[in-house]
């Protein structure tokens, strides 16, 4: 299997739960709920999404297959392996790619193995942290894991059905555009009447991190 990567890169981790965290990233490439062109962007079944996850052109992206991807993934995180290390899969859509021999072969370099996924897909065998980020016009099919991750706001958005899903986490964070301040204070608001949810900043972005 060759896998599409667009970017691996070292950094803090800026969202939820392990926020804070120095994190190895490894983005891949593609979706399922938009092909990453803005001029689709609006009628995508995710209309906000504002990563660029198109093609294998970031830093130290390309096409590998595994043991040039573990590799590569080694000599970014800098780091020997009996110290205990995060990586987080992301995208895109990390589940298109990730599958349980990559993780196994990491898992064997002393690699914790997190995700971010919109849930929409069923996960392969031994991943320690799933973190869910649903976009509501799309059923869910991941409905565990350790933390949901919700943008806020959402047009059609129901907590109380999401406080029903299995996850030992649920944070709300607000969404990241021209109405941030807007957003950020309905984010606080919900919060204040829905204390099962936990604030999550993306914090890499204030403190001027990738």
């Amino acid at each position: 299997m060759k896998y599409s990567v667009k970017e691996i890169f070292l950094t803090i981790q800026g969202e939820g739960y392990n926020s804070g965290r120095k994190a190895t990233f490894c983005r891949f490439s593609g979706c399922n709920l938009w092909n990453g062109l803005e001029s689709s962007k609006k009628t995508s079944k995710c209309n906000f999404c504002d990563t660029d996850f198109v093609g294998v052109d970031g830093v130290n992206g390309g096409k590998y297959n595994l043991s040039s991807l573990i590799n590569k993934i080694q000599k970014v995180t800098k780091e020997n392996t009996k110290t205990k290390k995060l990586i987080v899969f992301t995208g895109g859509e990390p589940l298109l790619q990730l599958n349980e021999q990559l993780i196994k072969n990491l898992k064997k370099k002393n690699f914790e193995i997190a995700i971010e996924t919109n849930g929409t897909i069923k996960p392969p065998e031994g991943i320690d942290w799933i973190c869910v980020s649903p976009k509501v016009k799309n059923k869910i099919v991941l409905n565990y894991g350790n933390e949901l991750k919700v943008v806020y706001p959402q047009k059609g958005l129901n907590l109380n059905e999401f406080e029903k899903l299995d996850f030992e986490h649920f944070y709300l964070q607000p969404l990241h555009n021209e109405k941030y301040d807007q957003n950020l204070k309905k984010t606080l608001k919900t919060i204040m009447k829905y204390p099962k949810w936990k604030l999550s900043l993306q914090t890499h972005k204030f403190i001027g991190v990738k």
